[in-house]
């Protein structure tokens, strides 16, 4: 299953690369001075805040059901099972959250 998505994704990720330089226009980049930086500063951008949300939700995800097995397994030790698991939620959260302000300063120095 992992696999199978994993080569999905890579796939998808190869068809857009293939697909932007297909259809890109000269003229546009004659038009604009030349200047990949800013595009690569914008693409650079636009996939590091994919590959955070991603990987945040993905941690999340198996933080949270690790925690809800462990309650499952043994409620009377709800207390001590679910205030990590906050805390380690807002720390993932937080990577995420420093990945978003990473953007907005590379979009910045557009």
């Amino acid at each position: 299953m992992f696999r199978r998505l994993t080569f999905s994704f890579l796939l998808a990720l190869l068809l857009v690369a293939v697909a932007s330089v297909a259809f890109a226009e000269e003229g546009a980049a004659a038009a604009a001075g030349g200047s990949n930086v800013k595009t690569f500063i914008a693409l650079a951008a636009g996939f590091g805040i994919a590959i955070a949300s991603f990987g945040g939700a993905l941690g999340q995800g198996k933080a949270i059901a690790a925690g809800l097995e462990g309650i499952a397994r043994n409620p009377s030790a709800q207390n001590k099972i679910f205030i990590p698991m906050i805390v380690g939620l807002a720390l993932i959260e937080s990577l995420v959250i420093y990945a978003l302000v990473i953007a907005f300063v590379l979009v910045g120095k557009l």
